[in-house]
Parts: structure tokens; C-alpha cells; sequence
């Protein structure tokens, strides 16, 4: 029980079932390929040589293979994160490697720490924060940002300007400077990782189209022509180690490690659900929090930098078939064999064929598509998506999300302070209670005002509630009982209490009895706990409208009878 709690991909191996061999060993191989070359254009995104993106594959993986809950979430570098990373780590390091190596270590370490305690704390609802319009925009303005900046290796300069829009600025006044060699294998490598998975779907597009230009640059020489290629990799695998700190750096780079822990966590759990769902199971959000964290402090102690769900990876290890959390660790024994015995050949690996793969991987985050279907649905939505790319490319990713998750709840908030309501009336045909103001012929209870409020009673609603409520009460003249629907009030505060202790003393000072309906939940518990269904005559509180209908009637032809 406690190992499939807390060491959930372990005990789905421990129930390993032979069969299942082929496949991830198949599964685990095909995604090694694809995370090779990716880890290492990845790891020039945060300034890093190549050994290092592939540190951050191999002791991440197998620890999440063992804790993790996914059978199909593949962990390694993501574009967004490595983008985050490198934005915070560069001002710091100043061009000093071992500085940026430290930093990145640093901050992966604190990301992972905040993702452990996250979970502990039970906190996986927060990535309900992050609607999709939201998640969506501000993957749209890291792959805009992404391909911003590395255009330069494709063209053969490098971009001096810092942000989206001074590199773009940058890059276009400096069209001149352009190596065409360069260019010309930049675009032919964009060729290939277009052409090849639509002709080929199973073949790993960016591992062919590193691997062709590679053999050319080792051929030709083509360094020796002005190409910039990827230079000497040192072999063996990352020796364990702890990031040094002090307590003012670390306070410095809490901020960029909350965004990378947000973003990593919610980029993770998109697609361990997505695939969860599409296999008939289901992923636990704080586990998950756990899992990722433990997976980041085991890419901090080996000198590898933040990583999250690589959905492009998870996508390979469903298509070829993996069946467990084994893939992981077999893609994690693979990598780890490179770098102890393979690492000479990447040496020639051409820069432009690396920027190739790091502008695909931006136009894959951009999703044109999602936004058309917000479009139709919410322009609301639509203009909070498009919001969110421009302030991520304006003012940095997480500020840049916070500001557009702000108006989100804002809206919310809104359309909390002034939910729908309506006085009830019955249609002929038609089951149940309508809205008398959209069926002006409804039928109504003479001298009886059944009012609905749809949605919980609070703060900063309270007052409105009141005002509509006593609005709605004299379109045809003084009532003698108003009920009170309570079915959509969720929840109630102390203010909203106060405010139903104000309309039930201001109706009595006009004779009018107040009676409440389909009480329940939070509302009810708060009308028994502050007195006040004690304090009302337990015939003002029915258990449903219909009730509240035939005591009022009964009541009425009592009075009748008395006169």
C-alpha cells in the first residue's frame, strides 16, 4: 500500500509483466533518439554545452520511472522551461560557464524543493488556475520568443537583443550579415524535420536530420567553410553533486523558480492527463507534484538543469506502444551509453541543423488551431489568449502570466458579483420552473414571489443579492410570502448572512413573510451554526419549492377561513 503510494512506478514494475519486454524496449529506444538531439539544442537555450542537456535526461528519467504514476509521461528538457531558465540564469552568469552551470543547478534545485512541497501540501488544484485560453497563449509567446532567439543559428550571427522584440529588431537590421552556407543547411534541415515525419511518422525526424548533417560537417569539413559547429563533448556520465549557495542568491532566484515550478508542473500534468485519459486511468496531481520535484532535485545533483513533461516524447513512447514506466529507464540507459562511449561524433554536429530543431520546436508550441475554436466560443477567452502571448513577449513569461490569470479572476469575480437570477413561474408543457421575465406568460402564485439567486452569497455580492431580491418582489403588487430558492447558493459567508437577516426584518416591517427553499450544504450549515433557522418559524424553511408552494396555500386558505 505504502509503496503504491508514494513509489507508484516501482510497484506497477514490481507487477511487470513479461510480454510487455518487446514493446518498451522498442518504446525506450525510439524515445532516446528523439531526446538526444533535442536535450542538447535545449541546453543552448540556457547557455550550456551539449553534455549538459543530456545530464538532465538520464538520473531525471529513471527517478520518475520509480515515483512517478504515468505509464506514459516522458520527462527531459522543455522548450518553455529551458527559456525560463536561461532568461534568469544569463543577467547572473554573464557569460561565465561554470557560473551558469552553478545557477542552473541552483535554480532546478529550488524548483524541485517547491514542487515537493506543493505536493505535500496538497496543492495540485492550483493548476485549475491556469484555464486553457491562459496555458495556450503563453505557449504561443514562448515558441514566438523561442524562435525569435534562435533564428540567429540558422542564419549564421548571433542576435544581440534581449527580449522577443529587440532580437527581431536586431535580426532584421542585420539580414546583410548572413552566411548562406549557414542558411542553406538550416533550411535543408527544416526540410527534413518537416518532410520526414509526414512521409515517415515512426521515423525520429530530429535525430536522422542531426545525424545526416553531422556526417556532411565530418565529411566535407564544412567548419573549415565558416559553419559553425557544436565542438568537443566530454564523455561520462555527471558525477552527483550539490549546488553551493548563499541564502541572498538563493532569495534572488525564488521568483524564477516559482514560474519554471508552475509552468514545468502545469506543462507536465497537460499531458500525463491527456494520455492518462486516453489509456483509462487516472493521475493524481500531488502525487505528480512530488514525482516531478524528486525527478528535478535528481537533475540538480547531477548537473543537469530543470526539466518537465516533454510531450513530444510521451507522444513517441504512446505511438510505438510502450506499456510501463520501464521506456523511461531503458531511454535513460541508452542516453547514459552515448555519453560514456559515443560522444567524439558529436563534435561536427552543425549548429544550423541544432537551430533547426530548436525552430521547430517553437512552431510546435504555437497553436493556431485552439485559438480559431476560442475564437468561436469566447471572445472573452480569445482576447485574455492573445493577451497573454503579448505580455509574455512584453513583459517576461511569468509576469507576463500572472498579469493574465489576474484578469481571469477578475472576470470570475464578475460574474460571481452578478450571477443570474429570476422570479419562478410554471409553463404549460414545460417541466419545471421558468424565468418569468423570458416567459412573460407564465403562470404565478397569487400573492406568492418565488425568487431564484444563482450563486453563492459572499462579501463582495452580498448588497447586489439584497437589491435584487427587493427589485424583483413588486412588479404585480405586494406579496404576502416571498421563498426564497436556495438550490444554486453554494456557499455563504457572514456578510451574506447579515444580508438575509436584513431582508427578512425589512420584508416583516412590510408584513411580508420570508421562507426559504432547498436549503443545503455550506448554506444550510451556516443558517443553523449563526442561529437564524432557529430564530425563523420552522414552517418558513421547506426542503423544496413545490413545498413552499402548498404550505403557502394551506396557510392562505386558513387565513381565508379565519375571515
Amino acid at each position: 500500500m505504502l509503496l503504491s503510494r508514494y513509489l507508484s512506478g516501482l510497484s506497477n514494475l514490481l507487477h511487470y509483466r513479461r510480454e510487455w519486454l518487446r514493446a518498451d524496449l522498442r518504446a525506450g529506444l525510439s524515445v532516446a533518439a528523439i531526446q538526444i538531439p533535442i536535450a542538447i539544442a535545449y541546453a543552448q537555450i540556457v547557455g550550456l554545452p551539449a553534455q549538459y542537456g543530456l545530464y538532465a535526461c538520464v538520473l531525471p528519467m529513471i527517478v520518475y520511472a520509480l515515483v512517478g504514476s504515468s505509464r506514459q509521461l516522458m520527462v527531459g528538457p522543455d522548450a518553455a522551461t529551458c527559456a525560463m531558465l536561461g532568461g534568469a540564469v544569463a543577467p547572473l552568469a554573464m557569460g561565465d560557464l561554470q557560473r551558469t552551470v552553478e545557477l542552473s543547478m541552483i535554480v532546478t534545485v529550488l524548483v524541485g524543493l517547491m514542487l515537493i512541497a506543493a505536493g505535500i501540501a496538497r496543492a495540485g488544484f492550483i493548476a485549475s488556475f491556469f484555464s486553457r485560453p491562459i496555458l495556450i497563449g503563453y505557449l504561443n509567446g514562448i515558441g514566438l520568443s523561442l524562435i525569435a532567439g534562435q533564428m540567429g543559428k540558422v542564419v549564421g550571427f548571433k542576435i544581440e537583443g534581449e527580449g522577443f522584440i529587440l532580437g527581431l529588431m536586431d535580426f532584421l537590421q542585420r539580414l546583410g550579415e548572413i552566411h548562406w552556407l549557414t542558411l542553406a543547411i538550416g533550411l535543408a534541415s527544416l526540410g527534413l524535420l518537416i518532410g520526414l515525419p509526414r512521409r515517415y511518422p515512426r521515423v525520429p525526424a530530429a535525430l536522422v536530420t542531426v545525424a545526416v548533417f553531422t556526417l556532411l560537417a565530418g565529411v566535407f569539413g564544412l567548419d573549415q567553410f565558416g559553419v559553425a559547429i557544436l565542438g568537443h563533448v566530454p564523455a561520462g556520465i555527471p558525477e552527483l553533486s550539490w549546488p553551493s549557495t548563499t541564502l541572498e542568491e538563493s532569495k534572488s532566484l525564488l521568483r524564477d523558480a516559482l514560474g519554471i515550478a508552475t509552468v514545468s508542473f502545469c506543462s507536465a500534468m497537460l499531458t500525463a492527463r491527456s494520455f492518462a485519459a486516453r489509456h483509462g486511468y487516472a493521475i493524481n496531481a500531488n502525487h505528480e507534484f512530488i514525482a516531478l520535484g524528486m525527478s528535478n532535485l535528481a537533475a540538480g545533483a547531477s548537473q543537469g538543469f530543470a526539466i518537465s513533461g516533454a510531450d513530444s516524447r510521451t507522444a513517441v513512447n504512446d505511438m510505438v506502444g510502450g506499456k510501463s514506466q520501464l521506456v523511461g529507464i531503458i531511454a535513460a540507459v541508452a542516453i547514459a551509453l552515448i555519453l560514456l562511449f559515443f560522444t567524439a561524433p558529436m563534435a561536427w554536429i552543425p549548429q544550423p541543423a541544432l537551430g533547426a530543431v530548436l525552430l521547430m520546436a517553437g512552431w510546435g508550441l504555437i497553436d493556431v488551431k485552439s485559438l480559431r475554436q476560442i475564437h468561436k466560443l469566447s471572445r472573452f477567452e480569445f482576447w485574455l489568449c492573445l493577451l497573454t502571448t503579448v505580455s509574455v513577449l512584453g513583459l517576461g513569461v511569468l509576469p507576463g502570466i500572472m498579469f493574465a490569470v489576474t484578469l481571469a479572476i477578475l472576470r470570475l469575480l464578475y460574474s460571481i458579483y452578478q450571477p443570474t437570477d429570476a422570479v419562478l413561474g410554471w409553463m404549460p408543457g414545460i417541466e419545471g420552473q421558468v424565468d418569468i421575465s423570458k416567459y412573460p406568460q407564465a403562470r404565478t402564485v397569487p400573492g406568492l414571489v418565488v425568487y431564484r439567486f444563482d450563486d453563492a452569497i459572499l462579501f463582495f455580492n452580498a448588497d447586489y443579492f439584497k437589491m435584487r431580491l427587493l427589485e424583483n418582489i413588486g412588479h404585480d403588487g405586494k406579496p404576502e410570502v416571498v421563498l426564497f430558492d436556495a438550490e444554486a447558493v453554494t456557499d455563504i459567508d457572514v456578510s451574506g448572512i447579515a444580508v438575509l437577516r436584513e431582508i427578512r426584518d425589512t420584508l416583516a416591517a412590510q408584513g411580508i413573510h420570508f421562507a426559504i427553499a432547498r436549503a443545503r450544504g455550506t448554506f444550510l450549515k451556516m443558517l443553523e451554526r449563526s442561529g437564524m433557522s432557529a430564530q425563523m418559524d420552522e414552517q418558513l424553511l421547506f426542503g423544496s419549492v413545490r413545498a413552499g408552494i402548498r404550505s403557502y396555500r394551506i396557510w392562505r386558505n386558513s387565513v381565508r377561513g379565519k375571515q
